[in-house]
């Protein structure tokens, strides 16, 4: 098990290996796994191992992490065959974010409807 990098977050409690996830993908920078809620058929969170609680938290110098959460988002679209898909940040309360460690989601496996509509 790893060490947590925030004792009191649940992300980093999954990254040490602390709290059971069903977990798709992890390399030395990231990880996915399934969501327990399910918006969607296919609704993965994809985290840095590292802790960062929101987007507005990344340093300049993380930019390559920023880009690896991404190109992970777009290889799991791709290993389970989404046509189209979704890929979100909440952050902040005001913008729905609930567990403050960054992540993405990854939603598809049907038609999904516009944010406008």
């Amino acid at each position: 098990m790893s060490p947590i990098a925030d004792p009191n977050c649940l992300f980093c409690k999954i990254v040490a290996g602390q709290v059971p996830a069903d977990r798709v993908y992890e390399d030395d920078s990231v990880l996915a796994f399934k969501d327990i809620h399910p918006q969607a058929p296919v609704h993965l969170l994809i985290i840095p191992k590292v802790h960062v609680a929101t987007l507005n938290d990344f340093a300049p110098e993380q930019r390559e992490l920023l880009a690896a959460l991404l190109l992970t988002a777009q290889r799991l679209a791709a290993e389970h065959a989404l046509p189209g898909y979704r890929v979100a940040m909440n952050v902040n309360k005001e913008g729905g974010q609930v567990i403050f460690h960054a992540h993405l989601h990854l939603l598809g496996g049907r038609p999904l409807k516009g944010a406008l509509g």
